[in-house]
């Protein structure tokens, strides 16, 4: 639609007459000439789900490449001039698109400009502006060889798999490939005049985003040249103002927060692995160990992993036993393992239970010495890929399905579709099938002392009964899954939350009734804690990763969204972090002293890690040094690092929340943390 009316006119004219000034101007020079991808060791890209890697294998900064997964861009010359390129076909246009963003959150009323050469008529290559997410941002482009348009990206989806866009303009535009286009676009409140070599195409009033990074995109190959972002000098100043306030209110958090202080590290090379290790007390003397797992990959990418070597360290760094062989091939990891530290015989001492050469192992905590074993099941005929007669096993969880609080009873699954049930002495009580997800999670939410278990889309009891199931009408697998009242009152209602992958979040009643489908994107690792005081109830977070990775929702517990952002380009376990102990939690993104720390209920990095060299592939959160407030331990393949607060905790009540046993842990577990309080120090 055209722009009118005098007013505006003349407000448009007085801003594009004003001194510019440059926010970012790039000749991609800087951008080395080759692919930005080196994929590691052949691993699949799901290692980013839970792994912080700064980038695919080659730096891009200042640009951020906002699909951390995708491999679609390089740089190069052409003629002398450099240039920036999207280089695949994308296979998958109608749900997400490969991009490159720069600038700040506060960026506003700017005209960005780039220059781009499509190299097929096909699909689209443009610019992107006003950018908050990968799922929400204007993009002015041209497509198809004869159009031009602008459209606003929206950040629900009302199908699956189908991104969902409004539509604000088009114009006719004949181009073709030998030569490049300039695309400007000017911002103004909520004014948009989109341009194509200095010709007006499309004008359009919307408001729902006024600020944002801006940035190129293709779902074609294509090349950008000379990008330059601009506005005026009144406005550069207002947007420098905005962001020194929010650097000053996120200063003055920070400050009011324990800063990371280093309590002790060690070394774990050459046993060391990513995020595939349990923790637990294995020796015996009341402190927790750690325990690694080195896998080969097999088959047919993460599906038929098997485990080849274990160790077992004290946080002194002291090896307490190993098995098998370590290689540093070996220590990657994008899927789950199955292994676990229980005290499954119920002697007081732990074991580890583990699957690993077709057979269940049970090894005594303290020496790894073999104390019982059991074959694993045939494995089913219907799999879809069937390359061993029995099952390798893909993890590990217990339940308390007989009546014994301690939960003895072993689930074992498979990727994705069947699992096993054994008893403490490793026979098979019962077996089930079904879309699984990934993880399962236990509570006895019918009273009668057992545990009930929900599995992918589905609730099960413990003699085998599938209570309710919406497996066969959701499409993909429930990366996390809880149950429980969530509420903060008593009489609140038990509900069943997934965060399932494309299918992004769902929430059910107890007796299996849909009452809430938000299509958020790839929502996975979700957890439960109370991060925002102000909001009723424990809240819901959750992450998402495949094709739009990064962007974090918080829920409240009737499944309505409270908050959302893309903190970071990449996944995370998002873990709940009692830092303070004063009764709200934060939430963990990784280690990285520039983009990871923690994260408040608003979203916020309210506290940072120091540049002092630590690893910052992987961590976890635990309670080790001794109050009830949480240390960050963060290692590599080389070494552990672990973090506690600077000072003291000063209070006569301390938070100590009630997390998931450690002896069911996993890669994506919905990791739950319920509010409890302590008299501190204890026996005052």
């Amino acid at each position: 639609m055209r722009a009118t009316g005098i007013v505006f006119a003349c407000l448009w004219l007085a801003a594009a007459s004003a001194p510019a000034a440059e926010l970012f101007r790039d000749d991609f020079s800087k951008l080395p000439p080759r692919i930005f991808s080196a994929p590691i060791k052949g691993l699949t890209n799901a290692i980013q789900e839970y792994h912080y890697l700064p980038h695919r294998g080659v730096p891009t900064d200042p640009w951020e490449k906002v699909i951390c997964h995708d491999d679609a861009w390089l740089a190069g010359d052409e003629d002398g001039k450099p240039y920036l390129e999207q280089h695949t076909l994308h296979d998958d246009p109608e749900l997400w698109n490969p991009t490159m963003v720069v600038g700040d959150p506060e960026w506003s009323d700017y005209t960005v400009e780039v220059k781009v050469r499509p190299l097929l008529k096909k699909d689209m290559a443009g610019v992107v502006f006003r950018y908050r997410t990968n799922r929400h941002y204007y993009l002015f482009g041209i497509t198809g060889g004869d159009r031009a348009f602008l459209r606003l990206r929206l950040p629900l989806e009302k199908r699956f798999r189908v991104a969902e866009w409004k539509d604000l303009g088009e114009a006719d535009f004949p181009y073709g490939v030998k030569r490049y286009y300039t695309l400007r676009v000017e911002n103004q409140g909520s004014r948009i005049r989109a341009y194509i070599d200095g010709k007006l195409l499309i004008e359009a009033d919307d408001g729902e985003i006024l600020k944002g990074k801006a940035g190129v995109t293709a779902n074609v190959p294509a090349r950008f040249m000379d990008f330059v972002v601009t506005t005026s000098d009144a406005n550069e100043r207002e947007i420098r103002r905005r962001i020194e306030a929010r650097e000053a209110e996120l200063a003055r958090l920070r400050a009011e927060n324990p800063k990371p202080k280093l309590w002790k590290k060690f070394r774990i090379a050459p046993w060391g692995a990513g995020r595939n290790a349990r923790f637990g007390d294995l020796d015996g003397d009341g402190r927790i160990d750690m325990l690694i797992a080195q896998n080969v990959r097999k088959v047919y990418r993460n599906s038929f992993a098997s485990i080849s070597s274990l160790a077992a360290f004290t946080f002194d760094g002291k090896l307490l036993w190993s098995l098998g062989r370590p290689d540093p091939y070996n220590d990657v990891i994008a899927h789950d393992t199955p292994f676990q530290i229980h005290d499954i015989d119920g002697d007081g001492a732990n074991e580890v239970i583990l699957v690993k050469d077709f057979k269940i192992q049970i090894r005594d905590g303290a020496t790894g010495k073999l104390e019982a074993w059991a074959w694993m099941p045939e494995a089913p005929m219907d799999n879809r890929m069937r390359p061993y007669e029995m099952e390798v096993g893909d993890s590990i969880a217990f339940f308390n399905f007989s009546g014994d609080p301690h939960r003895r009873e072993i689930l074992i699954k498979d990727r994705y579709r069947n699992f096993w049930i054994f008893d403490k002495a490793l026979k098979l009580l019962w077996k089930g099938q079904g879309q699984l997800g990934h993880y399962p999670y236990p509570a006895d939410i019918d009273g009668d002392g057992k545990d009930e278990m929900a599995i992918g889309y589905a609730l099960w009891d413990g003699d085998g009964r599938q209570l309710w199931s919406h497996d066969r009408e959701l499409r993909d697998h429930a990366d996390g899954i809880v149950m429980g009242n969530f509420s903060g009152r008593e009489d609140g209602p038990v509900r069943v939350y997934a965060c399932g992958s494309d299918e992004g979040f769902l929430m059910f009643s107890i007796d299996g009734k849909l009452l809430k489908h938000v299509r958020i994107g790839h929502a996975q690792t979700p957890s439960i804690a109370n991060y925002r005081p102000d909001v009723p109830g424990l809240e819901l977070m959750t992450i998402n990763f495949w094709k739009n990775p990064g962007i974090v929702t918080l829920f409240n517990y009737e499944g309505e969204i409270v908050a959302q952002a893309e903190p970071i380009h990449t996944g995370s376990p998002v873990l709940p972090v009692n830092w303070r102990g004063d009764g709200v939690e934060f939430a963990m993104l990784s280690g990285n002293p520039k983009e990871g720390g923690m994260i408040d209920g608003h979203l916020r990095r309210v506290v940072m890690f120091p540049d002092d060299g630590h690893p910052d592939y992987t961590f976890t959160v635990l309670d080790v040094t001794g109050d009830p407030r949480d240390e960050i331990i963060l290692w590599d393949q080389q070494e552990v690092w672990i973090y506690t607060q600077d000072r003291p905790f000063e209070g006569r009540r301390i938070y100590a929340p009630v997390r998931n046993p450690e002896y069911n842990d996993s890669n994506y577990r919905t990791t739950v943390s319920l509010p409890r309080w302590r008299e501190w120090p204890p026996g005052r």
